[in-house]
């Protein structure tokens, strides 16, 4: 290896969570910070903790939340007024007009 281009290594690093953990590891930096380590994360601890970044998670239940109403209203059967007919008189007949002078032959 080239002299005086590789950064330096710390054998003594410290990474700190947010939850409050802190370990030693080896690294080219000193400190550093997570958000999620194995002693908060839900896969590890078997809790369900939701890290929700400028309100993601309300933002998408929210939308599956419309679209089951619409769904919901795109499959509910129609509701249609019925039809009343008006009561058709049926003494009174259609007129026939018979004009001899129209149809001569």
């Amino acid at each position: 290896m080239k002299d005086g281009i590789h950064p330096t290594y710390y054998k003594d690093a410290v990474i700190k969570c947010a939850c409050g953990a802190s370990y030693l590891v080896g690294s080219t930096e000193k400190e550093l910070s997570v958000e999620i380590c194995s002693a908060c994360h839900p896969f590890y601890t078997g809790k369900q903790k939701l890290v929700d970044t400028a309100g993601r998670v309300d933002k998408f239940k929210a939308r599956m939340e419309a679209a089951t109403k619409a769904r919901a209203k795109k499959d509910a059967p129609k509701v249609t007024g019925e039809v009343v007919k008006t009561e058709e008189k049926a003494d009174k007949k259609p007129k026939v007009i018979k004009d001899d002078k129209k149809f001569d032959k």
